[in-house]
């Protein structure tokens, strides 16, 4: 029953995010006024805003206009709450505060995700209110992981940002603060999950390459979705991953 609750609580805020993906770059108020559709500038009316099932009955389309309504909010939903459900089920409940990270991250990962695809662009505010969020419940949770948690978000983000310094095109500095932001959240488990987000990001490459030849050496694509499929990862099995590899390569005398 937790499951299936967090899943409709995902849902619903799936829908929320997709708002904030698009208001926060574009400098609009995401606090206020009711959705409209981008091309009649019609209220979504409350009926029409129900999660998944509104898009599904409307069969994508505006009901005003009929103009098609993007899948990505279906898929952000669903996408969203899905990763709620799955949090919970793999991680547990004990202790609360872990639970609780893994979820503010999903969030924050999925709004980033939506605004890099778009735009091109990782929004500072994103970045700091996960931050903010996560140091919040750190303290609140257990101030012990805060040094850890601290160290993790430098290292990560200072060897990021050497990458960056080296090869300024294949990366950005909204890159480098999501990392140092995830570190907050993964700890030591930050390793495994950036190295998932450069081999899925290296795999995405390959295939261009093979596809368009030398034409897909010059085609960018962002790298912020890359790193959020490595963040999840990394929260759900990271603490894993790592034990597994100290223990294969570093085994007790």
């Amino acid at each position: 029953m937790i499951a299936v609750v967090l899943f409709v609580v995902g849902a619903a805020l799936g829908s929320f995010v997709t708002v904030l993906a698009h208001r926060i770059p574009r400098g609009e108020n995401w606090v206020s006024g009711r959705s409209r559709c981008p091309n009649c500038g019609a209220q979504v009316a409350a009926r029409d805003n129900v999660p998944i099932v509104s898009w599904v009955l409307l069969r994508g389309r505006c009901r005003s206009c009929g103009e098609p309504i993007s899948v990505r909010y279906p898929l952000a939903e669903l996408g969203l709450g899905a990763l709620f459900a799955a949090t919970y089920l793999i991680l547990g409940t004990d202790p609360w505060w872990e639970l609780a990270l893994g979820l503010v991250l999903c969030v924050v990962l999925v709004a980033i995700t939506l605004t890099d695809l778009d735009l091109r662009l990782i929004p500072n505010a994103m970045v700091g209110a996960g931050a903010v969020a996560a140091l919040a419940i750190l303290a609140a949770g257990d101030p012990g992981e805060l040094p850890g948690r601290l160290l993790a978000a430098a290292i990560g983000g200072g060897v990021l940002f050497l990458v960056v310094l080296a090869y300024p095109r294949g990366m950005g500095m909204g890159d480098v603060k999501l990392v140092a932001m995830m570190g907050l959240y993964l700890g030591r488990a930050l390793a495994p999950a950036v190295l998932i987000g450069f081999a899925a990001g290296a795999l995405v490459g390959v295939a261009i390459i093979a596809r368009r030849g030398a034409a897909g050496r010059k085609q960018a694509i962002p790298f912020g979705p890359f790193l959020a499929l490595g963040g999840i990862v990394g929260l759900w099995f990271g603490e894993d991953i790592v034990e597994w590899y100290l223990d294969e390569f570093f085994p007790e005398s």
